[in-house]
């Protein structure tokens, strides 16, 4: 069995619903407290002791690289005026040199389309894939439970969070099977089934880890929904020769990529910060009381 120590962060979406705000600045690039949401997934990767970090990116994306890569005049200047505090924060935060590669998406066509656009990167390996709109609050890492959970089947594992079933047709859902070490193996998967057919309550958030077998399938695969080369149609004819477990993550996922999840991602890290608690949530309350809708 291989080690996971490639993953995968498809960063080439234009971030439409930001707009204004991404029309210069990428939407991973977006701050929630005080790191860009793009940081908190790299992150988390590096806690699942992944080793190397790679891009598909887009156009008027290159902000994203200039993140990862040393700035020597801050750099310099942080330790002429001795905050070694802040630049030791930069440099811990920082991959090593040849850590990082990036690759462009060029064309819009999908989850699917972008993940195939890193196989010459990822080679003959599984690896792993984060969604960077998704961010993930939680002691331990959803990917680092995902990595023990391969280490003991040896294949392909989708993170999985229950949803309110009378929502369940908004999102990719799973099929339960039998118990399979700290997860269990999946029967099924439908991208947003018909309201009151979703075979759970389960649904994928955000995080996989996939052998590479899977960009054979990507080569020659249809487009699909939103005439798009769609992921989730590539690892449901991968599951027919390999087998897909789920592992259930109980910490808070916040949807980036939606204004609503942003702010509550701002709001819970905000509260998650001994630093910033006390102050965020009184003033939260006196904002509660005070501010009413226009």
């Amino acid at each position: 069995m291989k080690k996971v120590r490639k993953a995968v962060f498809p960063v080439a979406g234009l971030g439409t619903r930001f707009l204004p705000a991404t029309k210069a600045i990428p939407k991973e690039m977006l701050t929630v407290v005080d790191r860009p949401v793009i940081q908190y997934v790299v992150d988390e990767a590096r806690e699942a002791g992944i080793e190397h970090f790679i891009f598909v990116t887009g156009r008027n994306k290159a902000v994203i690289e200039d993140h990862f890569d040393i700035q020597f005049e801050l750099y310099d200047t942080l330790e002429q005026r001795g905050k070694n505090e802040i630049l030791e924060r930069l440099q811990q935060l920082q991959p090593a040199p040849g850590q990082t590669s990036f690759t462009r998406q060029q064309v819009p066509l999908g989850l699917g389309h972008a993940v195939w656009c890193a196989r010459e990167l990822v080679g003959d390996e599984p690896f792993a894939l984060l969604l960077p709109d998704m961010i993930m609050q939680s002691r331990k890492s959803c990917l680092a439970s995902m990595v023990e959970l391969y280490e003991n089947t040896g294949s392909n594992i989708v993170a999985v969070q229950e949803c309110d079933p009378a929502e369940a047709h908004k999102y990719g859902i799973v099929g339960r099977g039998e118990p399979a070490h700290t997860g269990f193996r999946i029967t099924g998967m439908v991208e947003k089934p018909a309201p009151g057919t979703a075979a759970s309550n389960l649904y994928i958030n955000g995080r996989y880890i996939l052998q590479p077998e899977i960009f054979g399938i990507l080569e020659g695969q249809e487009r699909g929904a939103g005439n798009e080369i769609q992921l989730t149609d590539a690892m449901l004819r991968l599951a027919k020769d390999q087998p897909f477990y789920g592992y259930r993550y109980e910490g808070r996922t916040y949807d980036c990529g939606s204004p609503e999840g942003f702010v509550e991602a701002n709001v819970a890290f905000a509260l998650w910060r001994s630093d910033l608690s006390a102050s965020m949530a009184g003033s939260i309350r006196s904002l509660l009381d005070e501010i009413k809708p226009l």
